[in-house]
């Protein structure tokens, strides 16, 4: 699956509950990025992680970022938008022996995505699908909240639901093709 100014996407599963293709998920990741032209907002140089855990990392995480109880199926957190000036600190200057003269600009840091592959499998149980699709739902859904989609009231809800299924019928397209 080749997809246009894809950004950089850092995968890891950090989790034993079950097996996880995380190079599919980040696939689908830079997918949704790529479609929402991320490039156009944030510049060429972009970067966000992916993770996978366990229940009670994401339990944990849940309770200390969200004040909320238990685990949790997704959780995104984005990044501010204020870049830390580049150079060295405390002096905020200088390259360092060796570096080029002029510093690149530092890659936009959307944030971190968090899915708990055990949590999705019991609520693709429930739903009726696989638990490849509710994973696909979950990680769609994460990298839209780092962008700024929610849905707190019911036209965002809506939009967001009409995009997650947008990007999702796009990847399985993509997954198609030989």
């Amino acid at each position: 699956m080749d997809v246009e100014m894809s950004p950089t996407v850092f995968g890891a599963d950090e989790q034993r509950d079950i097996e996880i293709d995380v190079s599919r998920w980040v696939a689908l990741a830079r997918l949704v990025l790529a479609d929402e032209r991320v490039h156009e907002r944030y510049g060429e140089d972009i970067e966000m992680s992916l993770m996978f855990v366990d229940e009670s990392t994401i339990a944990e995480l849940n309770s200390r970022f969200l004040g909320s109880d238990g685990p949790t199926d997704v959780l995104a957190f984005p990044m501010d938008e204020e870049l830390p000036p580049g150079g060295r600190q405390p002096d905020q200057g200088g390259r360092g022996p060796g570096a080029p003269a002029d510093a690149g600009d530092p890659p936009a840091l959307l944030g971190d995505v968090v899915v708990c592959p055990a949590i999705a499998s019991r609520q693709a149980a429930e739903r009726g699908v696989s638990p490849d699709d509710e994973l696909a739902l979950l990680v769609v859904h994460g990298v839209l909240h780092l962008l700024d989609y929610d849905h707190a009231e019911p036209e965002e809800a809506a939009a967001m639901r009409r995009r997650e299924q947008e990007l999702l019928a796009r990847f399985r397209d993509l997954e198609r093709e030989p």
